[in-house]
């Protein structure tokens, strides 16, 4: 493992001291009926009764990915690819993350692409990859390292290549309101940040066919 991948491992894995403590669902639902207060509306009235328990539903699958450990994902490798060890790029996956800073959502296409050393994953492990990640709070340039370490440690492929395009709802409809604005981040790890001209390739073949 190179420096630059034992930093960002570091950085995206800090030590903890244990799981959080989650409350117990009724009290998940007083704190959905404490911000329907907060916003001005009476949680009492028929139309909101049961949107605290919709709401606790709905986080749970929002937040999936607090369950999901990204190592199980992608444990299942392929070493038997007739000697191809070329890029695979699988573009235009779709997700639906929500901002840590606000808690409201940031939508968009991640894509993905790495030169295989040991092997493959299959191709709806990346999308699932992206999806683990995706639900939870987070901030975009987290989720697009994310995505590259796990694939680094991982696959220890020759290269890892990560672009995540997304629109931010903090900033489309409260804020500065800016509907529309695209927010675009990468990561290259191995081959991919050594090497200018694999990332011109890694940018060029994501355009291909795009209008």
């Amino acid at each position: 493992m190179d420096d630059v991948v034992k930093s960002l491992s570091k950085k995206l894995n800090p030590l903890k001291d244990g799981p959080v403590e989650r409350p117990t669902r009724e009290e998940a639902e007083e704190a959905v009926r404490t911000l329907i207060r907060w916003a001005g509306d009476d949680p009492r009235r028929e139309g909101l009764l049961d949107t605290p328990k919709r709401v606790t539903k709905a986080f749970k699958e929002l937040y999936s990915g607090y369950k999901d450990d990204p190592r199980e994902v992608l444990d299942k490798i392929f070493a038997e690819v007739e000697g191809y060890d070329d890029i695979v790029l699988v573009r235009d996956i779709p997700f639906y993350s929500h901002c840590e800073h606000h808690m409201v959502p940031f939508f968009g296409m991640a894509h993905i692409g790495y030169y295989p050393s040991k092997g493959v994953v299959g191709l709806s492990k990346l999308a699932r990859l992206v999806e683990v990640y995706a639900r939870r709070l987070q901030t975009q340039e987290t989720m697009t390292a994310q995505i590259a370490l796990a694939l680094q440690e991982s696959l220890e492929p020759r290269g890892v290549a990560v672009m995540v395009e997304a629109e931010h709802m903090c900033m489309s409809m409260r804020g500065v309101q800016k509907a529309g604005a695209v927010t675009l981040t990468t990561q290259f790890l191995g081959a991919f940040r050594d090497d200018p001209a694999e990332q011109v390739r890694f940018l060029t073949l994501l355009r291909q066919g795009k209008a």
